[in-house]
Protein backbone atom coordinates (compact mmCIF):
# COMPACT_ATOMS: atom_id res chain seq x y z
CA UNK A 1 0.00 0.00 0.00
CA UNK A 2 0.78 3.37 -0.81
CA UNK A 3 1.67 6.40 1.20
CA UNK A 4 -1.18 7.94 -0.86
CA UNK A 5 -3.20 4.83 -0.66
CA UNK A 6 -2.73 4.77 3.04
CA UNK A 7 -3.83 8.52 3.47
CA UNK A 8 -7.28 7.56 1.27
CA UNK A 9 -8.03 4.55 3.57
CA UNK A 10 -7.65 7.11 6.56
CA UNK A 11 -10.13 9.84 4.85
CA UNK A 12 -12.46 6.91 4.52
CA UNK A 13 -12.53 5.65 8.37
CA UNK A 14 -13.17 9.23 9.46
CA UNK A 15 -9.65 10.44 10.49
CA UNK A 16 -9.97 14.04 10.98
CA UNK A 17 -13.69 14.13 10.06
CA UNK A 18 -16.71 11.89 12.49
CA UNK A 19 -19.20 12.68 9.62
CA UNK A 20 -19.32 8.61 9.25
CA UNK A 21 -20.02 7.91 12.71
CA UNK A 22 -23.52 8.96 14.71
CA UNK A 23 -23.37 12.09 16.17
CA UNK A 24 -22.52 10.57 19.71
CA UNK A 25 -19.76 8.36 18.67
CA UNK A 26 -17.45 10.60 17.29
CA UNK A 27 -13.94 9.94 17.87
CA UNK A 28 -11.96 11.57 19.74
CA UNK A 29 -10.09 14.87 19.11
CA UNK A 30 -6.54 14.99 20.12
CA UNK A 31 -5.91 18.00 22.69
CA UNK A 32 -3.04 20.26 22.75
CA UNK A 33 0.42 18.27 22.87
CA UNK A 34 -1.18 15.37 21.36
CA UNK A 35 1.27 13.46 19.63
CA UNK A 36 1.39 13.25 15.63
CA UNK A 37 0.82 9.86 14.65
CA UNK A 38 2.54 8.73 11.50
CA UNK A 39 0.94 5.63 9.62
CA UNK A 40 2.50 2.41 9.46
CA UNK A 41 2.69 1.22 5.95
CA UNK A 42 3.74 -2.55 5.82
CA UNK A 43 3.25 -5.04 2.81
CA UNK A 44 0.86 -7.99 3.69
CA UNK A 45 3.66 -10.59 3.38
CA UNK A 46 4.44 -8.64 6.81
CA UNK A 47 1.77 -8.13 8.15
CA UNK A 48 1.43 -12.02 7.77
CA UNK A 49 4.59 -12.38 9.59
CA UNK A 50 4.25 -10.33 12.50
CA UNK A 51 0.63 -11.45 13.45
CA UNK A 52 -0.87 -14.63 14.30
CA UNK A 53 -3.57 -16.01 11.86
CA UNK A 54 -6.44 -14.75 14.60
CA UNK A 55 -5.26 -10.94 14.53
CA UNK A 56 -4.59 -11.08 11.19
CA UNK A 57 -8.22 -11.88 10.43
CA UNK A 58 -9.30 -9.85 12.97
CA UNK A 59 -6.81 -6.52 12.27
CA UNK A 60 -6.45 -6.94 8.14
CA UNK A 61 -9.77 -8.82 7.10
CA UNK A 62 -11.98 -6.78 9.57
CA UNK A 63 -13.09 -10.26 11.14
CA UNK A 64 -14.42 -10.76 14.78
CA UNK A 65 -13.38 -13.16 17.24
CA UNK A 66 -15.73 -15.25 19.47
CA UNK A 67 -17.28 -13.87 22.34
CA UNK A 68 -15.89 -14.61 25.47
CA UNK A 69 -12.39 -15.94 24.20
CA UNK A 70 -10.26 -13.07 25.26
CA UNK A 71 -8.62 -13.20 28.58
CA UNK A 72 -8.47 -9.42 28.04
CA UNK A 73 -12.19 -9.53 28.73
CA UNK A 74 -11.34 -10.26 32.07
CA UNK A 75 -8.41 -8.06 32.62
CA UNK A 76 -8.81 -5.95 36.03
CA UNK A 77 -5.04 -4.84 36.29
CA UNK A 78 -3.66 -1.32 35.73
CA UNK A 79 -2.48 -0.22 32.40
CA UNK A 80 -2.44 0.26 28.87
CA UNK A 81 -4.29 -1.56 26.06
CA UNK A 82 -2.02 -1.12 22.86
CA UNK A 83 -2.77 -1.87 19.36
CA UNK A 84 -1.38 -5.58 18.73
CA UNK A 85 -0.57 -4.82 15.11
CA UNK A 86 1.48 -1.92 15.67
CA UNK A 87 1.76 -1.07 19.67
CA UNK A 88 -0.01 2.32 19.44
CA UNK A 89 -1.53 2.58 22.89
CA UNK A 90 -5.58 3.34 22.42
CA UNK A 91 -7.26 2.95 26.24
CA UNK A 92 -6.39 2.96 29.75
CA UNK A 93 -7.84 0.96 32.12
CA UNK A 94 -9.24 3.56 34.04
CA UNK A 95 -11.53 3.64 30.29
CA UNK A 96 -12.47 -0.57 31.03
CA UNK A 97 -15.61 -1.48 31.80
CA UNK A 98 -17.63 -5.15 31.93
CA UNK A 99 -20.44 -4.70 29.16
CA UNK A 100 -21.13 -8.11 29.73
CA UNK A 101 -20.92 -8.66 25.70
CA UNK A 102 -17.57 -11.21 26.03
CA UNK A 103 -15.54 -8.69 24.69
CA UNK A 104 -13.35 -5.74 26.32
CA UNK A 105 -15.12 -2.50 26.22
CA UNK A 106 -14.19 0.85 26.61
CA UNK A 107 -15.92 4.22 27.30
CA UNK A 108 -13.75 6.35 25.28
CA UNK A 109 -10.05 6.18 23.12
CA UNK A 110 -6.92 7.76 24.08
CA UNK A 111 -7.17 11.03 21.66
CA UNK A 112 -6.66 10.79 17.84
CA UNK A 113 -5.75 7.32 18.24
CA UNK A 114 -9.09 5.55 16.36
CA UNK A 115 -11.24 6.20 13.12
CA UNK A 116 -14.16 5.25 11.73
CA UNK A 117 -16.35 3.89 9.02
CA UNK A 118 -20.07 2.62 8.44
CA UNK A 119 -20.15 -1.00 8.44
CA UNK A 120 -22.86 -2.68 6.29
CA UNK A 121 -21.96 -6.30 6.71
CA UNK A 122 -24.99 -7.68 8.54
CA UNK A 123 -27.63 -5.69 6.81
CA UNK A 124 -27.97 -2.43 9.01
CA UNK A 125 -25.17 -0.11 9.79
CA UNK A 126 -22.69 -0.30 12.54
CA UNK A 127 -19.38 1.95 13.53
CA UNK A 128 -16.39 0.32 13.61
CA UNK A 129 -13.35 1.22 14.19
CA UNK A 130 -9.72 1.20 13.36
CA UNK A 131 -6.23 2.04 14.49
CA UNK A 132 -5.19 5.16 13.65
CA UNK A 133 -1.34 3.52 12.66
CA UNK A 134 -1.77 0.45 11.12
CA UNK A 135 -5.46 0.91 9.73
CA UNK A 136 -6.00 -2.26 12.02
CA UNK A 137 -9.65 -3.20 12.33
CA UNK A 138 -10.68 -2.98 16.41
CA UNK A 139 -14.30 -3.68 16.88
CA UNK A 140 -17.47 -1.83 16.79
CA UNK A 141 -18.63 1.37 18.92
CA UNK A 142 -22.24 2.09 20.01
CA UNK A 143 -24.73 3.92 22.13
CA UNK A 144 -25.02 1.96 24.98
CA UNK A 145 -22.09 2.29 27.33
CA UNK A 146 -21.88 4.47 30.63
CA UNK A 147 -21.33 7.82 32.15
CA UNK A 148 -19.79 10.22 30.77
CA UNK A 149 -19.41 9.59 27.04
CA UNK A 150 -22.59 6.89 26.63
CA UNK A 151 -20.28 4.68 24.27
CA UNK A 152 -19.09 1.41 23.80
CA UNK A 153 -15.75 0.40 22.31
CA UNK A 154 -16.25 -3.03 21.74
CA UNK A 155 -13.06 -4.46 20.57
CA UNK A 156 -11.82 -8.07 20.13
CA UNK A 157 -9.67 -8.85 22.67
CA UNK A 158 -7.44 -10.75 20.13
CA UNK A 159 -6.47 -6.83 18.73
CA UNK A 160 -4.80 -6.34 21.72
CA UNK A 161 -2.00 -6.04 23.72
CA UNK A 162 -2.12 -5.00 27.48
CA UNK A 163 0.79 -3.52 28.98
CA UNK A 164 0.22 -3.16 33.08
CA UNK A 165 1.31 -0.59 34.15
CA UNK A 166 4.54 -0.17 36.63
CA UNK A 167 4.61 -0.71 40.01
Amino acid sequence: MTRRDWLGFLSTIGLGSTASAPASAQAPKPGPGAPKIEPLLLADAEWRKRLSPAQYHVLREEGTERAFTSPLNDEKRKGTFHCAGCDLALFTSDMKFDSGTGWPSFFTTLPGTVGTKRDYKFGWTRVEYHCARCGGHHGHVFDDGPKPTGLRYCNNGVALKFVPAAA
